[in-house]
């Protein structure tokens, strides 16, 4: 908002002298530092007033679990607020609707994502979290639902994306499969690679169904202790500013091969307020936890990792400095496939971990929470640092 009121009035500005008063805005990098602090100033301001309307509303967590071994530990956050993802995404979207460039199709597709998923498991946390008021179970959405839910925004994504480009050439390497360690152009000149594979529509809507759904889903299966999956959430944002800005800039893609896609600078912006909007949560979520952003915060973050993923055509990178998100996903897909496989052949099913998502099996084995997600953190920031490393490693 701040910067498009500068645009329509950049003419007047500059003819009086004044254009110094907001020509800061015309910085990107200034904008997604200024939606960062944003964000993080909105959640440590307005954080104790949500946790106070969420107890107030009697929304907090039961501490019930169907996994016996975790039922003490479980007990321990009885009552603990959550839903408290409505303060992340709230502060995203206001950081990001005052801060960018909100005419950019990039910039409403990045917000429609964001909401979605927030409604979605909003919807999620409230069914399960009234369950007991309204005499139901504390089941909250079947699986199936949320998945068509979450495969119907892929799909949209992916065409939308797909079809969307501001110039002839954003069209091409908007639809390049960006493969590790691959070179999108010859040179810093701007000569582009002709060993390059283009993705049909068939293709990239089916690559964003995956990248979104995994994503949204991955975040919400490590939200499982105090801090954990806000503090991956942000180290992971911080490499998706740097991508974005990357990606954005001709000069600086060109000078590290990588795809060119105009205007994907100003997801940097929205980059920006998910780091400062995490940042701000783990003032209220670290050891000992005062809310938890229940499947409200997790399923959007999730979702706008992969939709940056998509749009920067980063999709190999991103997945990359994800690897805690993605080893706590292959681990309930393993565990479950190996149970239900084992079951159908032998009457038994095994399992492979002594319960699953790992960061439990961790903790089953005698580390500490808090062990359990400082190290998890420092796994991501080096993840982070490996992914963008490989950008210049060509």
């Amino acid at each position: 908002m701040l910067y498009v009121l500068l645009s329509n009035i950049r003419d007047w500005l500059e003819a009086n002298n004044l254009y110094w008063t907001m020509g800061i805005l015309d910085q990107i990098q200034f904008r997604a530092l200024a939606a960062l602090l944003l964000a993080f100033f909105i959640v440590l301001l307005f954080g104790r007033r949500v946790i106070r309307l969420l107890v107030r509303l009697k929304i907090g967590d039961t501490g019930a679990t169907d996994a016996e071994a975790l039922r003490a530990h479980s007990q321990g956050k009885a009552n603990t607020p959550t839903m408290g993802g409505a303060l992340i995404v709230g502060a995203i979207a206001i950081a990001t609707i005052l801060l960018a460039d909100v005419t950019k199709f990039y910039v409403q597709l990045a917000l429609i994502v964001m909401l979605w998923t927030a409604i979605l498991g909003g919807f999620d946390d409230w069914l399960k979290l009234t369950a007991a008021r309204r005499g139901g179970s504390r089941q909250g959405l079947y699986a199936w639902e949320k998945l068509v839910f979450q495969l119907g925004l892929g799909m949209l994504v992916g065409f939308f994306v797909f079809n969307h480009a501001d110039t002839a050439a954003a069209l091409d390497l908007g639809h390049v499969l960006n493969l590790p360690l691959q070179k999108t152009y010859e040179s810093a000149q701007g000569d582009v690679s002709d060993q390059l594979i283009y993705l049909g529509r068939g293709a990239f809507i089916m690559l964003a169904v995956l990248m979104l759904t995994g994503m949204s889903n991955a975040v919400n299966i490590t939200d499982g202790m105090d801090g954990l999956a806000g503090g991956i959430s942000a180290a992971v944002s911080v490499g998706l500013l740097v991508l974005a800005l990357i990606a954005g800039s001709e000069q600086a893609s060109r000078y590290l091969l990588v795809p060119h896609i105009p205007f994907a600078d100003e997801l940097g912006v929205v980059a920006g307020a998910m780091i400062g909007a995490c940042l701000g949560f783990l003032w209220w979520n670290c050891s000992p936890a005062h809310v938890f952003m229940g499947d409200t915060g997790s399923l959007a973050l999730g979702a706008l990792i992969g939709y940056i993923a998509i749009v920067t055509r980063q999709e190999a990178v991103v997945l990359l400095m994800s690897g805690v998100f993605l080893l706590e996903i292959a681990s309930v897909t393993i565990q479950v496939g190996v149970f239900k496989a084992t079951r159908m052949a032998t009457g038994t099913g095994r399992r492979v971990f002594k319960i699953a998502p790992y960061h439990h099996a961790l903790h089953l084995s005698g580390w500490k929470e808090q062990q359990i997600v400082a190290r998890a953190w420092i796994v991501a920031v080096l993840l982070v640092a490996v992914a963008l490393w490989t950008l210049k490693v060509r």
